[in-house]
C-alpha cells in the first residue's frame, strides 16, 4: 500500500501513533484481569476522550488539531502485534492483551487485511507545539 511518509524518512510505520483513553478504558472493561497500561502500546499521543469504545476507529481520513497550531492527518488504524504482550518495567507478560484485541477490535487495515487494532497512525500536516492537557479537536 502507498505510504504518506516522504521517501528517505525512517519510521516504524508512520511518524505518529495516537491512542484514546476511551480505548484503554474499554479494553479494561472487557478484560479487567489484564493491565491495558498505555506503555504497552508505545504511543506518541494519548488523547483523553469521553465517548465509550474504540473511538479512534472512526478517525481515519480526518484531521486532529493539537495544541498551538499542530495539525495531523489520521491515516490508518494501528495494527497490533506480540509487542503489546511483553513484560516491561512494572508490567507482567500478558498474552491476553493481544487476544482481547483479536476478539473485540479486529478491523480492516487499508487493503492489507483484518488485524487486531488499538489506536491510529498519523502524519504531521502542520507542525506546532503540543503540551500535556492541550485541547484536541477532530475535523
Amino acid at each position: 500500500m502507498d505510504s504518506p511518509v516522504p521517501v528517505g524518512s525512517f519510521f516504524d510505520v508512520f511518524p505518529l501513533s495516537v491512542l484514546t483513553t476511551s480505548t484503554l478504558a474499554h479494553l479494561e472493561g472487557i478484560r479487567p484481569q489484564s493491565r491495558f497500561d498505555q506503555r504497552r502500546f508505545r504511543m506518541n499521543v494519548i488523547v483523553k476522550t469521553e465517548h465509550p469504545g474504540f473511538v479512534e476507529n472512526g478517525w481515519i481520513g480526518h484531521n486532529l488539531a493539537l495544541g498551538d497550531g499542530t495539525r495531523i492527518n489520521v491515516a490508518l488504524l494501528d495494527p497490533r502485534c506480540v509487542m503489546t504482550t511483553l513484560a516491561q518495567d512494572g508490567l507482567a507478560q500478558d498474552t491476553d492483551v493481544l487476544r482481547t484485541l483479536v476478539r473485540h477490535n479486529r478491523e480492516q487495515v487499508g487493503d492489507l487485511g483484518r488485524f487486531p487494532c488499538a489506536g491510529v497512525y498519523a502524519v504531521v500536516a502542520a507542525p506546532g507545539t503540543v503540551r500535556i492537557d492541550d485541547r484536541v479537536l477532530l475535523n
